[in-house]
């Protein structure tokens, strides 16, 4: 379970990351990482988006309790005031594990990676 201070709570702020952040797909997940600089420097927050195309009640809460496992750990790494806002696809419902943390962990080091000027 993540702190509360620690979750994504608020529609605005899904909204915020979704439309203003990085985004960085694999197979399994999505990744949105919104990194701004608060008025308030608070801890990097996550969210989840994990809809009924992944699966029945008991499959999403299952992606969604895997998925916050493996986003505890990461939150550290970022920056206070990040938000990030993971978005589980259909094939998230059958993925092992260690797939699952593989997807998050190289979609996350993608959104992270500076933008190249064009």
């Amino acid at each position: 379970m993540l702190a509360a201070t620690q979750r994504v709570r608020r529609s605005a702020d899904f909204a915020a990351a979704i439309r203003g952040g990085r985004r960085a797909g694999r197979g399994t997940l999505v990744v949105h990482l919104l990194i701004e600089e608060p008025a308030h420097a608070s801890t990097a927050r996550a969210g989840f988006v994990v809809s009924k195309a992944v699966g029945n009640a008991v499959v999403r809460n299952r992606v969604k309790r895997r998925l916050r496992d493996l986003v505890r750990p990461l939150l550290t790494d970022l920056p206070p005031g990040a938000l990030l806002v993971v978005r589980a696809l259909p094939p998230a419902s059958q993925a092992e594990y260690a797939d699952l943390g593989s997807d998050l962990t190289s979609a996350l080091a993608s959104a992270q990676r500076p933008r190249r000027p064009r």
